[in-house]
């Protein structure tokens, strides 16, 4: 099966789930995103913001949190998963953007406060904000600032009023990023 068959196949045997949030899966990463391009990101940003979380989609990591009280590492097995097929524009902050949670919670006091409660229990699991040294390693990621940005839109991301265009209104956006990668 093509990756973006696979991808949109994913979304729909798994984007109804909400997994403690109001918005579900589906309806999260069309916001996030629509976000990314509504504030005038990149191509590969905003393929980031729309694919972030297709770790929770796969194997059942999406309700390792709140059924399991567990960090599957959904943004580690969604990175590998993508850089099979994507730059690592896309994948390195698909990777990066739970470590960018911890890093805000670090360096922004108020920022812990706007999490949601299904946020709040992951961060727990996930290690906490971030030590001083953390912060140091994760400011010199060459996807840093990427990061942080599609941290943003993951907690934006979560209105279930919001009506966003269809996955499908994404295809043309993820062929054109596609890579050839040699193993």
């Amino acid at each position: 099966m093509h990756v973006i068959e696979q991808i949109f196949d994913l979304f729909e045997r798994s984007g109804a789930q909400h997994y403690g949030e109001n918005a579900s899966q589906l309806q999260h990463a069309l916001q996030c995103a629509d976000l990314a391009r509504d504030s005038g990101c990149s191509d590969t940003l905003t393929a980031a913001a729309l694919l972030h979380d297709i770790g929770q989609l796969m194997g059942g990591a999406g309700e390792a949190a709140e059924q399991l009280g567990i960090d599957a590492r959904h943004e580690v097995t969604g990175a590998r998963f993508l850089a099979k097929h994507f730059p690592p524009a896309v994948c390195e902050p698909v990777r990066l953007h739970v470590a960018a949670k911890r890093y805000l919670c670090a360096v922004d006091q108020a920022y812990a406060a706007t999490l949601s409660a299904a946020s709040i229990l992951s961060l727990r699991l996930q290690g906490g904000p971030m030590s001083d040294a953390e912060i140091a390693v994760f400011e010199a990621e060459p996807f840093f600032a990427d990061a942080v940005t599609l941290r943003r839109f993951d907690d934006e991301g979560k209105r279930p009023e919001r009506v966003s265009p269809g996955l499908a209104s994404h295809r043309s956006l993820l062929e054109g990023l596609l890579v050839s990668v040699g193993n």
